[in-house]
């Protein structure tokens, strides 16, 4: 399982148009689920989000965690974050997991951050074509892998 995390200041993600849901200062995860994820990946990868220490603290340093800081998370599905580029120009995302269990799994990690005591998680809507506005905070960006820890 991968995320792409951001650290914001706000975000927002749109679908048809509509404003469908939004957030203040925290993170913006875009997440992806491969076909060889399990539970276990995304409570794992929930955790390692929650105690990061990439927020600010009063002088500025990157020293507190989403949860210190009583930041929001956005979550959104990205089954790009598995795309295979080795052959050809067109890239092949058949490592990334099919509907059913990347929705499970999706679902999954968002519960686990509600669990572990962010104060708001929102989502996008799993397989909609959204738009997402991102207002980036440093700018931070964290690739996290569930395959390296």
């Amino acid at each position: 399982m991968r995320a792409l995390l951001q650290r914001v200041i706000s975000g927002k993600v749109y679908i048809k148009g509509e404003l469908f849901n939004e957030i203040s200062s925290g993170y913006v995860i875009l997440l992806g689920v491969s076909e060889s994820d399990t539970e276990s990946d995304a409570d794992l990868l929930a955790e390692k989000t929650v105690n990061l220490r990439i927020m600010a603290d009063t002088e500025g340093k990157m020293n507190r965690s989403v949860l210190d800081t009583e930041g929001e998370i956005l979550v959104i599905s990205q089954f790009t974050l598995y795309a295979d580029l080795t052959a050809g120009r067109r890239p092949s995302f058949l490592k990334s997991a099919k509907g059913e269990l990347a929705e499970k799994l999706y679902q999954r990690y968002i519960e686990r951050l509600k669990s572990l005591g962010v104060k708001k998680v929102v989502s996008g809507k799993f397989g909609a074509y959204m738009k997402v506005e991102i207002h980036n905070d440093g700018p931070v960006t964290i690739m996290m892998d569930s395959d390296e820890f």
